[in-house]
């Protein structure tokens, strides 16, 4: 049907004569979402970060399946440690399996061996012994009294930082075609000037890495949530430190997260191992009891 504007337009040029004019024919409109990463800031935080992977170790770096680690750990509040830092093993399959071990006080760690297969984790005798795997989204906590599915406040926030690691950053976020990336300037940390590099992916959630400009390995990674129960915003930062070479791939000896600012965890590596074989035991586990069920009385 024929606008009524345009019949009157019509009915007026045919009384006079003449021809209308022709219609003007409207500007091509540019089809496509405006590229992101075709920019000049997108462009240098690529850069950046392939010389990091290269710092890291290059392919060696980014074909690692499996890591073990022991050291110390303090668990912080506040900035002020709850208790002395306790030992622990560390083993880990990329990308969603680990397993650490807490050591008992006055236990001595089992070295980790240079090849073949890893020792099994001792048994939980000893109260203040405490072993943690994670097996995809599942959490169990084993002590001397059993295996517990892992509390979900403590699991939830473990998820979280494994989405943001940055390992799976590093080796996961930058193949995903979705992910875009900016420049975000210069910065200090702890003394060392750094470049920042962010990245979002396609589902809203970012992640910042800082660069030491020097040496261009990662020195701090920063990412931010909000809390479904308060709405207030979270931030959680990792630093690392104390960069070593371990068979080729530099590796940090020192790592310190925050949480708002504060101190939560400070860790120390005293020697790591990587592609190690791990069977799969290492990582399996099943509930044999509810923390929150009272304890039956034989």
């Amino acid at each position: 049907m024929i606008p009524l504007w345009f019949a009157v337009v019509l009915t007026a040029y045919a009384q006079t004569g003449t021809e209308p004019p022709p219609r003007a024919v409207a500007p091509e409109e540019k089809s496509g979402a405006v590229n992101l990463n075709d920019s000049e800031s997108a462009r240098k935080a690529k850069v950046l970060l392939a010389q990091t992977i290269q710092a890291l170790g290059g392919e060696a770096y980014l074909k690692v399946e499996s890591k073990a680690q022991e050291g110390r750990g303090w668990a912080l509040h506040h900035g002020e440690s709850r208790e002395m830092g306790r030992p622990y093993r560390y083993f880990e399959r990329f990308p969603d399996r680990d397993r650490v071990e807490l050591v008992g006080t006055g236990h001595v760690v089992v070295p980790l061996p240079d090849v073949g297969i890893i020792v099994v984790g001792h048994e939980v005798k000893n109260k203040s012994e405490i072993v943690i795997i994670h097996n995809g989204d599942k959490g169990y906590e084993t002590t001397y009294k059993g295996t517990a599915s892992q509390d979900k406040e403590e699991l939830e926030a473990y998820l979280r930082r494994r989405r943001h690691s940055l390992d799976l950053v590093l080796r996961k976020w930058i193949n995903d075609p979705g992910v875009e990336y900016f420049y975000d300037g210069l910065a200090v940390v702890d003394g060392k000037p750094a470049e920042r590099v962010g990245l979002i992916n396609n589902r809203n959630d970012s992640v910042t890495i800082f660069l030491d400009q020097n040496t261009h390995l990662p020195v701090k990674s920063s990412y931010s949530w909000r809390d479904p129960k308060d709405k207030q915003k979270n931030t959680e930062d990792e630093v690392y430190d104390n960069y070593k070479p371990e068979q080729g791939i530099m590796t940090p000896h020192a790592i310190t997260r925050y949480f708002n600012g504060e101190i939560s965890h400070q860790t120390y590596v005293y020697k790591a191992r990587y592609n190690l074989n791990m069977p799969d035991s290492l990582f399996e586990a099943s509930t044999t009891y509810d923390p929150y069920q009272p304890l039956k009385r034989h």
